[in-house]
This record gives C-alpha cells, sequence and structure tokens, in this order.
C-alpha cells in the first residue's frame, strides 16, 4: 500500500496518507481503480469503507495512546511499566481520501492527521516525533492488512 507522511511547517502535527492500491474483500472494497475522482466518492461512501474507517479509528485510538516503539532498544525489548503517554498525540481528523495513482486511476485512501499536545504549538514535529507518526502509522498500515 502507499504511504505518505506529510509533517506541517510551524505546527507539531503531521498528516497521513494511505492510499488502498488492492481489493479488500472483508471490507467489501473489490474495485479500487476508479477512472475519475467522482467514481472515488461512491466508494468513500459504502459501508464497506466506513467499516474501514470505524476500524482503523479503533487502532488509531489505541495507537495514540500506546504508541508502537519507532525502534528497537539496544538490547532488543522494550519495557515501559508507566500509566503515562509521554508522548501524547491526538487525533484531529480521519477521513477518507481521493489519492491519485498511476496511469490515470485513483483510489480510495484514508487520511489521518496526528497533532502532539504537548508540544510547542508554533514549531515543526522534532525528528523523533515524526519517526513516532511514522511508527504510528505502520502499525496501523500492519493491522488492517494494508501492507
Amino acid at each position: 500500500m502507499s504511504l505518505r507522511i506529510i509533517p506541517d511547517e510551524g505546527k507539531p502535527s503531521a498528516a497521513i496518507e494511505i492510499a488502498l492500491e488492492h481489493p479488500m474483500p472483508d471490507y467489501d472494497l473489490d474495485q479500487i481503480d476508479q477512472p475519475t475522482p467522482r467514481d472515488v466518492d461512491g466508494v468513500l461512501v459504502s459501508q464497506g469503507f466506513r467499516d474501514l474507517v470505524d476500524d482503523a479509528r479503533g487502532i488509531l485510538t489505541e495507537l495514540v495512546a500506546h504508541e508502537p516503539h519507532a525502534a528497537p532498544s539496544s538490547r532488543g525489548c522494550n519495557l515501559d511499566l508507566s500509566h503515562t503517554n509521554e508522548h501524547a498525540f491526538e487525533l484531529d481528523q480521519l477521513t477518507g481520501a481521493i489519492c491519485p495513482g498511476d496511469d490515470e486511476v485513483y483510489r480510495p485512501g484514508i487520511w489521518i492527521v496526528l497533532h502532539d499536545r504537548q508540544a510547542n504549538q508554533k514549531a515543526s514535529l522534532t525528528q523523533a516525533a515524526k519517526e513516532r507518526v511514522a511508527a504510528i502509522a505502520r502499525e496501523l498500515m500492519k493491522r488492517l492488512q494494508l501492507d
């Protein structure tokens, strides 16, 4: 699947765009490639796509509360026994997207905006925060079987 992460300039947030590239029969999303953006609209309002977005919301809620590790520790395991979420990303937006593909086709996708509420609100995300956003995106794709 196609993953794009777009950090915002001057704000501690980033957009994640995940374009669907293969049919997802579990969600009744059999025809992914569409000839026009208007045709993708029909997919975005389908019950199957809404179910996919609902599943993504549940997974993202869990992932922002308990972020996956961006990289393994030097000993190969990470243990966090605290009850705090020091990273404090929040989900600002989750919606369907129309994603241009190759060969003049359009595909449905998922558009996500994550915001770091504890960061300086007038500064861009740090490199470490960008890596955490990427780890969340990769884990979401894995759990939705989009990879």
